[in-house]
Formats: C-alpha cells, structure tokens, sequence
C-alpha cells in the first residue's frame, strides 16, 4: 500500500521534532555553544536552510528542549496529584518522585548550559529568566495543593519552599553527574526526607 502523503502541517510538525531530537543529543554530547547548526541540521537528516524555516537559532531550539522538559515534570505532578489518596499516600508518592528524579533527568546539561548562556547573554537571559520565574510560580503553586490536601500548615511561604525545592533539587543533580558514587540513594534519600519534613509536613523526618 502506497504511505499516505504528509500535508504540509504534519511535515512541517516532523521537521521539527527530527531537528529537536538531533539538537538535543547534539547539545548532551556538545552543547549548545559547540554544537553548529550544519550539525543539527545534518544529522536530522536536512539542511541548513530547513533548520532556519522551523527555528531562527540555536538558543530558540535550546529553549524549546527545556520547556518540553519542564512540562513533563508538571504533566507528572499534576498526575500525582490526580491519583493521590490519602494523605500519607500522597506524602509517599510526592517524595517518591523526588527520590528518583536526580538520577533519570538526562536534560541536566542542557540546563547548566541554559543558566550559563543567561548569564553571559542578556537577551537570552531575559526570556530565560521569565521561563524561570513561571516555574517557579507553578512550583509554588503545586506546594499549596499539597498543603492543601495534605492538611499540612506551612512554616514557610509557598514561593520560599518553591526556590528551597528546586534549588535543593538542582544541587542534588548536580553532584550526582559529577560524583555518582558519593551521591547515594540513601543520602538522597536523607536529604529530600529531611526537607520535606521540616519544611512541608512540619514533623521530624521518620
């Protein structure tokens, strides 16, 4: 049977998720300020050209990566919070979640580099820094849900526990790309519990 013939919406849709993919292995191995656009191009299997009729740089493809990244975490908050039970229930699943996201976010690098870029780069830093502050609002607000359902007062404002959590969270992932050995589940483990805790359950940790 003759493959049905793309339209032009649905092949300008596959471009673009080869030119992502290709530029996000390219930026882990690379990163983005080595990575060239012939290289993005190429190995996704089009030309330069191509590449500037779906994104007008690099950083714009870089930012994209990095917002898909954060909306897969947020799809995966929102479902815990969705399926969540009782209260320990949801205490479990939440720091569960926590406990194994340092060692399974592969994108790690592409958000040192972004920090880097922002740093250096006013114009990028600006669009980047926006991006953070949604973040962190939507982080903050997940933390208020949770107080919320789980009963729990907060010592702390929501926006504060927000920066802690995911400062914590990037500190963790940090030093475990660069030291796994030391980094261990139970420290880990130690660590996310003790936070917790303190800061969001208001008890001493187990």
């Amino acid at each position: 049977m003759k493959p049905e013939r793309l339209t032009r919406e649905q092949s300008r849709d596959l471009t673009r998720e080869r030119l992502l993919s290709a530029a996000h292995a390219i930026f882990l191995k690379k990163g983005c300020v080595v990575a060239s656009v012939e290289d993005i191009a190429a190995v996704a299997g089009y030309t330069r050209g191509a590449f500037y009729s779906n994104f007008g740089s690099k950083t714009e493809l870089l930012f994209e990566l990095l917002k898909r990244d954060h909306d897969e975490v947020e799809t995966e908050l929102q479902r815990i919070f969705k399926a969540a039970g009782t209260r320990e229930e949801m205490e479990r699943t939440m720091l569960a979640y926590y406990r194994q996201i340092y060692r399974k976010r592969e994108s790690l690098p592409l958000w040192t580099e972004a920090k880097l870029l922002a740093a250096r780069d006013p114009r990028f830093g600006a669009h980047f820094n926006a991006f953070l502050c949604e973040k962190h609002e939507q982080m903050a607000a997940c933390i208020r849900a949770f107080a919320e359902r789980t009963g729990a007062p907060l010592p702390l404002p929501a926006e504060v526990l927000a920066l802690g959590l995911m400062a914590l969270c990037d500190g963790v992932q940090t030093y475990y790309a660069a030291d796994p050995r030391r980094v261990t589940d139970e420290r880990v483990d130690a660590v996310l519990a003790g936070f917790f805790a303190y800061t969001m359950l208001n008890r001493a940790p187990s």
